[in-house]
């Protein structure tokens, strides 16, 4: 233990962490803040394969960020014009880190076609190697509906991921409980309450899942709770 005249003297006997562990130390934090940004967020190897995914971009999809690991970026979002690859392949060819926006759709669970903005930024440290991608997914927000548009009924926007999120969260469930329900993280879900929130204009978990009820997203007649789209039959009881 160092004693006060060291720490004064700006002197220690506590060993220096190891280069290694420093290493693994901003390489957890890096992936922390990688999966709590807002935005959809994909990092890609020079040939457009998918090394990472953050939980903005999985929810586009329904799916856990782990599972598009390995997919193509071009399998899962489509250019609108085919010709706005053609700087992008050149800056790849030689290696020109540079940053390319691509009008891009794509076809989620629900069935229904989505457009944004796919920005590809080429990254890398090392001119001699061929630069990796990190892509940024920007989603034109839809219109706000005229105030006279009843809005009794909404499931349709939300995706089957957040209908069960929503169900346990109407069941009294922590996030951490939500979690190791759902296979997500903590984080992950509370991602997922805070954009419902926003998305419906509610502060705290008990309005969002008030705010469920009158869309219709979750069953009035079920319990435990459940989405709409799958009540099973009443049971007495309290929630599993």
């Amino acid at each position: 233990m160092d004693t006060p005249e060291q720490r004064a003297a700006g002197t220690s006997n506590t060993p220096a962490p190891a280069p290694d562990d420093q290493a693994v130390f901003w390489r957890n934090q890096a992936t922390a803040l990688f999966d709590r940004i807002p935005l959809p967020l994909a990092f890609c190897d020079a040939q457009g394969t998918v090394l990472a995914a953050n939980h903005a971009l999985a929810s586009e999809w329904g799916t856990l960020a782990g599972r598009l690991v390995g997919r193509k970026a071009l399998d899962l979002f489509r250019p609108t014009a085919g010709r706005r690859l053609d700087p992008l392949s050149e800056a790849l060819r030689l290696r020109r880190r540079s940053r390319y926006p691509i009008e891009v759709s794509w076809c989620p669970a629900t069935g229904v076609e989505r457009r944004g903005e796919m920005t590809v930024d080429l990254v890398g440290t090392a001119p001699d190697t061929p630069p990796n991608l990190l892509l940024i997914l920007r989603i034109p927000e839809a219109p706000a509906p005229p105030r006279s548009t009843p809005q009794t009924k909404e499931s349709g926007q939300t995706s089957a991921m957040e209908a069960r999120i929503l169900a346990l969260a109407a069941a009294g469930c922590t996030s951490t409980r939500i979690a190791t329900q759902v296979g997500l993280t903590a984080d992950g879900v509370n991602y997922h309450l805070a954009r419902l929130s926003r998305r419906w204009g509610v502060t705290n978990r008990t309005a969002l899942v008030a705010r469920a009820y009158v869309k219709g997203v979750l069953s009035p007649q079920a319990w435990p709770p459940a989405p709409a789209a799958a009540e099973p039959p009443v049971e007495e009881g309290g929630f599993a």
